[in-house]
């Protein structure tokens, strides 16, 4: 909301003015992980009950960037456990914002990692289809685009063409 104040938007000008998105709040979106702020460009991800390419995304260098899984918001399934959660600590990423659901919740809350999903179960997904990765994806009202900067907090997750900070 800070970042906001600094771009002097409000209800109008955000609609009307800027480059700038915020993903619906009735989207429910949860925080897991242990850093509730944070940021960095965005890489992406769709890809529907199979998650090796967030696997693969994690165990590359993140360098601060915030990976966006478009996960068709299925409730069948976690996308994200604690081994990749891990990975995604070990290799320097800033976060993860899921459409879809997460496991391991208790271990991912003490990672240094921040995590956005609709809500958690205890099913992992298959291995069976990777999906795509670098593609525009969309949900919450919001296009996301690699390379797109994402700012997320205690009151929700915006999306900016430009670094706001």
């Amino acid at each position: 909301p800070d970042l906001c104040d600094k771009a002097g938007l409000d209800v109008i000008t955000y609609n009307a003015q800027t480059k700038i998105t915020v993903v619906d709040p009735m989207m429910g979106f949860k925080i897991f992980g242990g850093k509730t702020a944070f940021s960095g460009k965005i890489a992406t991800l769709k890809c529907f009950e199979s998650n090796p390419n967030v696997r693969k995304a994690f165990e590359e260098p993140g360098n601060g960037r915030v990976l966006v899984v478009d996960a068709g918001g299925s409730t069948r399934c976690a996308m994200l456990g604690d081994n990749i959660a891990a990975a995604g600590v070990k290799n320097g990423w800033a976060g993860i914002v899921i459409y879809g659901l997460i496991r391991d919740s208790a271990e991912i809350a003490g990672m240094q990692l921040g995590v956005r999903a609709l809500g958690t179960f205890p099913v992992k997904s298959h291995k069976d289809t990777p999906g795509e990765r670098d593609v525009i994806v969309k949900f919450g009202g919001v296009t996301f685009k690699p390379g797109q900067y994402l700012y997320a907090d205690a009151d929700g997750i915006m999306v900016s063409e430009t670094p706001l900070e």
